[in-house]
């Protein structure tokens, strides 16, 4: 059963991080979005910024950023013809596997393999990943969690659609909702329809069904399957501030 995704958003104060890649209603683009959000003021100190072929997290004021461990990395980048998309510096990981491709067992699984969840007991936040084909549409989608947060036990879950239906994708976060600690995400993605092919009106949706005090940053990619050509979508609500270095 498909779930709204707007709705699931709006009735959830903080799911964190959240993943959702699908095909557009007519199966011509392949569709994700990735958002960012944050309690603390920390977590909140951020925006997106647009790298070569995908997005980095910057501080939106350096001076006030504590610690950018966990807070600062690559969500998104590009290698041939396969989009990556990550909650932390596993993207990365997973590029650098992808880029040794050549050699057996160097695959998406197996830069994860090589991961686990975040070190910030007791929540343990999760590790979401996810790739898809720039050609074929098809997608995998991966989360690296605790054992009922149990911080020296990891459970590597992934989820492949290599066939994906027009119209519908799958979504992933870290959490199931607000608490102390934070529950981390079960079961497997939600499977929710994608009613849009424009990127800024999908945005525009993902955003507006966003918690307004915990959202921070979100974006959304529309690849074009025939052709390989993809439009990118930044939302920020915070403002960077420009020309200002951290104090030491």
């Amino acid at each position: 059963m498909k779930r709204n995704l707007y709705k699931y958003l709006a009735g959830n104060e903080y799911p964190g991080r959240g993943i959702c890649i699908g095909l557009s209603p007519d199966g011509q683009k392949a569709m994700v979005a990735y958002f960012i959000m944050g309690r603390s003021a920390n977590s909140r100190n951020r925006v997106f910024s647009a790298i070569e072929g995908g997005i980095q997290t910057l501080a939106a004021d350096p001076e006030k950023m504590e610690d950018p461990h966990l807070i600062i990395y690559n969500p998104v980048l590009t290698i041939g013809d396969t989009t990556i998309v990550t909650n932390g510096d596993q993207t990365d990981t997973i590029y650098n596997f992808l880029k040794a491709g050549c050699w057996p067992g160097y695959d998406f699984e197996a830069a994860l393999a090589t991961r686990t969840f975040e070190d910030d007991g007791p929540n343990w936040t999760p590790r979401i990943s996810g790739v898809v084909s720039m050609k074929k549409g098809g997608y995998k989608l991966s989360i690296l969690k605790s054992n009922d947060g149990n911080g020296d036990s990891v459970l590597r879950q992934t989820f492949d659609y290599p066939q994906p239906v027009a119209g519908e994708g799958h979504f992933l976060s870290t959490y199931k909702s607000n608490g102390n600690p934070l529950p981390s995400f079960a079961g497997e993605p939600i499977r929710v329809p994608v009613d849009e092919s424009d990127p800024n009106e999908w945005a525009g949706k993902l955003w507006e069904a966003l918690n307004e005090e915990n959202k921070v940053s979100l974006f959304v990619r529309a690849i074009d399957l025939a052709s390989g050509d993809y439009e990118d979508v930044i939302l920020n609500k915070y403002t960077a501030v420009p020309g200002k270095k951290k104090k030491k």
